[in-house]
């Protein structure tokens, strides 16, 4: 099994190119079942997690032709409406495909679906919402089954809290119903707008894309299209906040900044210096880190995703922070990780009390989830000694070249075998 080492104590100096954006295409890739005809896609992670959706869409028939710059995938024959649980079981994500077949074919029969412990994250919106839309679903065996041989048909539909997989997965399915169907209260994040575009050149009729109420007429098909990815907005802030604790001064290539605002103003109070280029967002910290506060919330706000991270930051930062958990229930697992390189921090219920501390000290940690695991490389690049994260294969589904990246900046850091793998 893979592991990486890393060896505190150099500032990151460089670029980053960021790539894009995992969570955008995890989406659209599904998205190629609404159509016969060809979705191709630029800019295209090339990550664990895509891997894994590629081979569940060509599981279900989908032909998937990779030049290396784009991948083209075309649905023109299904040889199943199933998406079983061994690969749905490697990835949360695999839950996008239930739409999307659902409207197109009238039937899916689709794996409840893993990826992540950080919490419940329930599918009742996305079968509540389809069930509005005129679906007969049953949970069986594990197995969400879901059928409609007649189509579906537009609705209103009232998202009780904010949920970017079930809006995305509705607005899929709203592009081929019967008639209009308004999502309100729908997500507003960076990646809902990117599926919206891409859907809209597919030929889908969107209105109100990128508010919190959505407004699609169903149309009788949709045709092929090509659309480049936008950049991946935590990626581009897990660099920023490497940046940040290292001391360093780093150009993130690609970025946009609009898609982390929240992030950039929670991190430009704790002192750190953020500002637009020709070429994307550059980052440093020219003086001392000051502790902030950060509260999770639905887009604009600042992102679940980057939580981890951030507290990885103001754990040698000069004072206290609260760090305040209201999206996922378990996502404070890389707590135990971080005390044991020496951080001071109290979890009371929902928030984490963070005491900054002069330095952290290198351990062998390991990771539990995505970003927990690369908030342990964090506090590892800036911590005194040798830190040694262990279970990586979460890291590998969201980061491409993670250790080659930090390394062109001046990081030590390396990935090894284990004896037992060698």
């Amino acid at each position: 099994m893979d592991k990486i080492r890393v060896t505190g104590g150099n500032p990151l100096r460089g670029q980053i190119a960021i790539g894009g954006a995992k969570n955008a295409a995890l989406a659209l890739m599904p998205a190629a079942l609404l159509t016969k005809g060809g979705l191709s896609l630029g800019n295209l992670p090339r990550v664990s997690d895509i891997l894994s959706m590629v081979g569940l869409l060509e599981q279900l028939g989908v032909e998937a032709t990779d030049d290396g710059n784009m991948i083209k995938l075309t649905a023109a024959n299904f040889t199943s409406t199933v998406a079983p649980y061994e690969i749905v079981r490697k990835m949360r994500a695999s839950i996008f495909v239930l739409a999307p077949l659902l409207a197109r074919m009238g039937e899916a029969d689709v794996s409840l679906p893993g990826g992540c412990a950080i919490g419940s994250r329930p599918v009742d919106q996305y079968i509540s919402g389809l069930t509005a839309m005129g679906a007969a679903i049953e949970l069986e065996n594990g197995y969400i089954k879901a059928r409609a041989p007649k189509g579906l048909i537009g609705t209103r539909y009232v998202f009780p809290f904010v949920s970017v997989g079930a809006t995305e997965s509705l607005m899929m399915a709203a592009t081929l119903a019967k008639g209009d169907t308004e999502l309100v209260n729908a997500a507003r994040e960076p990646e809902v707008t990117d599926l919206a575009e891409c859907l809209i050149k597919m030929g889908a009729k969107i209105e109100g894309v990128g508010s919190d109420t959505l407004r699609i007429t169903g149309v009788g098909s949709l045709n092929a299209a090509v659309h480049d990815i936008i950049p991946d907005r935590i990626e581009a802030a897990t660099y920023a906040m490497a940046a940040a604790i290292t001391g360093g001064d780093v150009e993130l290539l690609g970025a946009r900044a609009a898609h982390f605002a929240a992030a950039q103003s929670v991190l430009q109070h704790a002192g750190v210096k953020m500002e637009q280029t020709e070429k994307g967002v550059r980052v440093s910290r020219p003086g001392k880190l000051m502790g902030t506060d950060a509260m999770t919330e639905p887009f604009p706000g600042f992102a679940t995703d980057m939580q981890a991270q951030f507290m990885a930051l103001m754990t040698v930062a000069e004072g206290a922070s609260m760090v305040t958990e209201t999206i996922f229930e378990n996502r404070f697992m890389h707590v135990p990780e971080l005390v044991r390189m020496g951080a001071n921090i109290t979890v009371h219920g929902t928030s984490a009390l963070v005491r900054g501390v002069p330095k952290l000290k290198g351990a062998e940690v390991m990771a539990t989830d995505l970003r927990a695991s690369v908030s342990l490389v964090m506090a590892g690049l800036v911590a005194e000694g040798e830190t040694t994260v262990s279970r990586i294969y979460h890291l590998d589904r969201g980061y491409e070249k993670l250790e080659q990246k930090l390394a062109a900046c001046g990081a030590q850091i390396e990935r090894f075998k284990t004896a037992e793998a060698a």
